[in-house]
């Protein structure tokens, strides 16, 4: 699966230990909290800043940690095999802050790859999950500044932030399929006044892995808070979308490939009939089934990272990533739930918390329905359709 260079292979030792180390050691108990102590959470931040984790995701010139692409995916396929409650401390700011100007990058870029400023990327919302285009949250001109009003949801993140990356609708646009909402980013300071955040509900997925809900309600906002240019955002949020679609595919791996050796494991160990389950084809033919497409879904991952290298990569690519590979760990889950039978189910086993995390996947980063609607498009749009 994995470059077999040497800093690939340093690479790959480097995430190894950090995770045995400063991870796998705080999931039972942050599963049963609910939630990751402060102590937790900034010992993982700082000592992935000292291994030189933190921000490796964007570019040197930048402070980051500059790993490319090819990098990144044996990160994050390691990432997978936690929660994302605990390795979202390790921060990945949204390379769509690359798009601030000078004095924003002071303002928010540079702090973000230092640690001492949080994000959130604030995108769906109560009535606009999947369908983007029926965003209610909007800014209107007033003078020199805009005037932000709306709400969001489902905004997830390991810790209260500082600021918010908002998308807002700030007019139409005439298209050849007829009006179509002009999207722009803006950069909300948390604390600015209207502007309201709590903690949402929770989740059975990534317990401690929060969300937030945003609330806007007539928050001034200067020009400067604009992100890129009035009426890009959608731009911009398509290009973090598209490689945070592979990431996903990437952690789904990680976290069928861990979920995998544990029923191999147990399938050598657990006899029934004087025989190990694993030599039953019942239970074989499950575990064949799971090596040949995680197999698959690793190539694809691979394929998806090679054409973004070369600047190939289109959205029914990474769709096609996101649909295979989440829908991969969920079958490699459920039967190794099945696997182990009732003990699958038992809190004392690790499964049906893995089994659980799983579920998410496919449905944050856009669900499976709409990735294949995605796909469908991108095949009928060329014939006319």
């Amino acid at each position: 699966m994995y470059d077999t260079s040497s800093d690939s292979k340093i690479l790959l030792d480097t995430v190894q230990k950090f995770m045995a180390d400063e991870i796998y050691p705080h999931e039972d108990r942050v599963d049963k909290l609910g939630y990751v102590p402060d102590e937790i959470g900034k010992q993982i931040e700082e000592k992935s800043k000292e291994v030189g984790l933190f921000a490796a995701n964007l570019p040197e010139k930048y402070g980051g940690g500059g790993l490319d692409y090819s990098s990144m995916m044996i990160v994050e396929r390691e990432y997978g095999k936690t929660s994302h409650a605990l390795h979202s401390w390790i921060a990945r700011p949204t390379e769509i802050l690359l798009a601030c100007n000078e004095k924003q990058m002071e303002e928010y870029l540079y702090p973000c790859v230092k640690g001492d400023k949080r994000e959130l990327f604030a995108l769906t919302e109560p009535d606009a999950g999947s369908d983007i285009m029926s965003m209610k949250s909007n800014a209107k001109k007033e003078g020199d500044d805009w005037i932000l009003n709306g709400s969001k949801h489902f905004i997830s993140g390991p810790c209260m932030p500082d600021f918010a990356i908002v998308f807002a609708a700030t007019g139409e646009d005439e298209t050849p399929r007829g009006k179509r909402k002009r999207i722009t980013a803006f950069l909300v300071d948390v604390g600015i006044p209207g502007f309201d955040i709590q903690e949402g509900t929770k989740c059975i997925s990534y317990r401690g892995y929060k969300n937030y809900q945003l609330s806007f309600n007539d928050v001034r906002l200067s020009a400067d808070k604009i992100l890129g240019t009035e009426g890009n955002g959608l731009s911009l949020s398509g290009k973090w979308l598209g490689m945070g679609r592979i990431w996903v595919g990437a952690t789904c791996c990680g976290k069928a490939e861990r979920i995998l050796d544990l029923a191999l494991d147990w399938a050598a160990q657990r006899k029934q009939f004087g025989k190990p389950i694993g030599t039953f084809q019942a239970t074989g033919f499950k575990l064949a089934d799971m090596k040949m497409n995680l197999r698959a879904a690793d190539l694809l991952v691979k394929d998806a990272v090679d054409r973004a290298l070369t600047g190939q990569m289109m959205d029914e690519d990474a769709a096609i990533v996101k649909i295979f590979c989440s829908e991969m760990l969920n079958k490699v889950a459920d039967d190794t739930v099945q696997i182990f039978g009732g003990m699958g189910l038992m809190e004392e086993m690790p499964i049906e918390r893995l089994w659980r995390d799983s579920r998410l996947e496919r449905i944050w980063d856009g669900t499976s329905e709409i990735q294949r609607h995605i796909v469908t498009r991108s095949m009928l749009r060329p014939l006319g359709a």
